[in-house]
């Protein structure tokens, strides 16, 4: 994921298209950032994409299993995948390891409910950038999305 960088500036969105221009101090090339969300929960997906729409994000591609998110991953090359770690047919942690296999510069954000440690430890291990517990809050994503922007420049 690239961006060119125009100057320092504040969150600003297009006025012709809503999207979003500048995230705290970033001014970015208009692009919409491409997400993946794996979660078996159509609630957390729904919470997660309302979340999302609410940073002007509406490139959302969603699945509800790990081997989904794998496949999906390697044919559609989103910019960031938000990913349950406990989910039928493959597990995060699985997931995660597949697709780093596949991308090792993936961005991989677990979302994962209390109780969770132990695998959320050993989703960062294979390869996942950060975590945020559910129910992921719109500050919470904004601050994952702004860290993944700053990281890639």
């Amino acid at each position: 994921m690239t961006f060119d960088v125009y100057s320092i500036a504040t969150v600003i969105l297009s006025e012709a298209t809503g999207r979003i221009l500048r995230i705290e101090g970033i001014l970015m090339e208009e692009k919409d950032l491409k997400i993946l969300i794996c979660d078996d929960s159509l609630l957390a997906r729904r919470s997660l994409k309302e979340n999302l729409a609410s940073l002007n994000i509406t490139s959302i591609l969603e699945v509800t299993d790990g081997q989904s998110a794998v496949d999906t991953y390697k044919s559609e090359h989103p910019d960031i995948v938000f990913l349950d770690i406990v989910m039928p047919v493959k597990d995060g942690i699985q997931t995660v390891k597949e697709i780093m296999e596949f991308d090792e510069k993936a961005c991989i954000i677990m979302v994962s409910s209390v109780g969770t440690q132990a695998n959320l430890k050993e989703a960062l291990k294979a390869g996942a950038q950060d975590f945020i517990q559910k129910p992921a809050t719109f500050d919470q994503l904004k601050s994952v999305i702004t860290t993944v922007i700053k990281s890639s420049l």
